[in-house]
């Protein structure tokens, strides 16, 4: 069990935090936050460069090191409902539950400088930036070698989408790749009463908008997931005249590496056919985001069996993949690990994360303290 002060500490941190939300790459009052909070339990603290930290504790026995990740990152969101831990900084809001993700993290780092002696593995505390934007916080911690020396990577989300009192992973494939896609069909122009002298690239973009959907239902397998989004066209100055250009503005998400490249060489393909078909041309520009969260086969193994064996199998679930993304997932394309979701949807967490009246339920810190603090236990 873990100690009630440690679970009241984490609750006062996460409503510190909530109050005083940062942007992504912006998070140095959060940053000087934790440290102090590791200073103050003597932890040490690695040189790596903020916003964001990176605490070190060395086990018993040391021939393997296992890291720990929380993101510390808020959203540009206007916060809305009447608790009494509002965001004091206007239209930024912990509106996806990182400051619960770092508070859970704190009260794993006291805990395990009480208990250090039941714990073989150095541990890595990464308290990451930057998750909710690109380029990734994650990203740029690994290219200053935050994972040269781990030998594996667990992180956790409070997770709305699962029902409170279950804990989730999946093998394999878990949550998706997303990258933008910006196509730019460039025609010619003139006046809408003559459009036979002009090359109408708005016409030609809604052929392209109705092809690329036929990637996903004729061109991927249908055992793989993909999805094709288009959010934006920009294109016109006003109602009689076709322009020169229009652009076409998506995102591409996908569970496999393998359907990333199918779906961007066929968005290539398409844009550059259709375009020229018509006498105009089609450029792609791919804007590349997070990869897609595969979580390794062993490591999720070892995670089920910790769950059912510490919790039990009805607190388990097998989760379904899902389109969204989380950046955790670069760590797992150079290290073995897992990430895990704990539920938390019922009364309390009922709007979906990113929605203005979001809000955690803090009566799941206990079990994701302890989640953590099992892994430490156990991880040989």
């Amino acid at each position: 069990m873990i100690d009630q002060y440690l679970i009241n500490q984490a609750i006062e941190d996460r409503r510190h935090l909530h109050q005083h939300p940062e942007l992504s790459g912006k998070e140095y009052e959060t940053t000087a936050f934790i440290r102090h909070r590791l200073e103050t339990l003597g932890i040490e603290i690695l040189n790596y460069q903020p916003p964001g930290t990176v605490g070190f504790v060395k086990g018993t026995k040391g021939t393997k090191t296992i890291a720990l990740r929380a993101d510390i990152d808020a959203l540009p969101i206007i916060e809305e409902g009447d608790k009494p831990y509002l965001s004091k900084n206007p239209g930024v809001a912990h509106m996806c539950g990182h400051d619960g993700h770092t508070a859970v993290l704190l009260a794993v780092a006291e805990w395990i400088t009480k208990h250090r002696e039941e714990i073989e593995p150095n541990i890595m505390l990464i308290f990451q930036s930057a998750e909710e934007i690109s380029p990734s916080g994650a990203d740029q911690l690994i290219k200053q070698g935050v994972l040269d020396e781990v030998d594996a990577i667990f992180g956790i989300h409070l997770w709305q989408g699962l029902a409170k009192g279950k804990i989730g992973l999946r093998r394999g494939p878990m949550m998706a790749s997303v990258d933008d896609f910006e196509i730019t069909i460039k025609g010619s122009g003139g006046h809408g009463s003559m459009p036979h002298e002009t090359v109408d690239p708005i016409y030609i973009s809604t052929h392209i908008i109705q092809a690329l959907q036929s990637i996903i239902s004729r061109s991927l397998n249908p055992m793989e997931a993909g999805v094709i989004t288009v959010g934006k066209i920009e294109a016109g100055t006003t109602y009689n005249i076709i322009p020169d250009s229009a652009k076409i503005i998506g995102t591409i998400r996908a569970l496999s590496p393998g359907a990333v490249d199918l779906i961007q060489n066929k968005i290539v393909q398409l844009s550059k056919g259709i375009s020229q078909s018509f006498g105009a041309t089609g450029d792609v520009r791919f804007i590349v985001g997070t990869p897609p969260l595969v979580n390794d086969q062993k490591e999720a193994a070892f995670m089920e069996d910790l769950i059912c064996d510490s919790f039990g199998e009805d607190v388990f679930e097998p989760v379904e993949p899902i389109m969204v993304s989380e950046d955790f997932s670069y760590y797992l394309t150079k290290k073995p690990g897992a990430f895990i979701f704990v539920g938390m949807n019922g009364e309390k967490s009922q709007y979906p994360h990113h929605h203005p009246r979001f809000d955690l339920d803090e009566d799941v810190f206990p079990e994701a303290i302890r989640l953590f603090v099992e892994i430490l236990k156990r991880y040989k």
